[in-house]
């Protein structure tokens, strides 16, 4: 006699892919992408190798999958950020510089295994640049506003100047993360990058007196 109300407990399709895709982030935090292989995946998937392929045609496919939902994390991080940095602009880019730092270091092993795959994998190379391209283009959006209202002075032109200042965060990051030598303290690169960014744009440490008076002035 069947008993009653046995669960089903075989994984779905949809569960095997999940499995997989945190299998390969959880690898990728202790040895890079070319240390793993497929029969690492399919082992802490709970299935057998030919299956893998069943989802997956490669572990380099893992990985831009993996780098689409950080992607897509990213793109819904920017869409949320403030675009009025009129009340308190130091506050508000650390936030958005903050939440940059905290998308890298989420995932951090998946962002340092796809700025090393980008090199030699087109896929990701795109996938890559076009995260980048967003936090660019946020980032320019904001600056030109902040020199349209006269608080922060005109410069370098606006684009390459976000361009730079996201190029660097994106090395910062990776170096303080990857422990290279020499690199920023974990603990101290939201600090360090808020106050470069802010000389940067603002042309000094702090938004004091000198950025206040250019504001005012371009008040009607």
């Amino acid at each position: 006699m069947a008993a009653h109300g046995r669960r089903n407990t075989r994984l779905s399709g949809d569960d095997r892919q999940d499995a997989i895709l945190a299998t390969a982030e959880k690898l990728l935090e202790e040895r890079a992408l070319e240390e793993i292989s497929v029969a690492d995946l399919a082992q802490g998937a709970g299935i057998s190798r030919p299956s893998f392929y069943f989802y997956f045609s490669s572990k380099e496919n893992v990985l831009l999958v993996l780098l689409e939902r950080v992607i897509s994390e990213v793109q819904h991080r920017v869409a949320a950020l403030p675009r009025n940095f009129e009340e308190e602009p130091a506050a508000a880019w650390r936030h958005s510089i903050g939440a940059f730092v905290d998308v890298f270091a989420a995932h951090r092993a998946v962002s340092a295994a796809a700025m090393t795959a980008r090199l030699r994998n087109s896929d990701v190379h795109d996938l890559w640049s076009k995260s980048m391209q967003s936090w660019a283009d946020y980032s320019t959006e904001v600056i030109l506003a902040e020199r349209a209202r006269g608080a922060a002075p005109e410069g370098v032109e606006a684009h390459d100047l976000a361009v730079a200042l996201n190029l660097m965060n994106e090395r910062v990051l990776s170096a303080a993360f990857s422990a290279e030598a020499p690199s920023v303290n974990q603990h101290n690169v939201l600090d360090v990058l808020a106050a470069i960014w802010i000389s940067s744009i603002y042309g000094t440490g702090t938004i004091g007196p000198a950025a206040a008076g250019r504001a005012g002035s371009a008040a009607p």
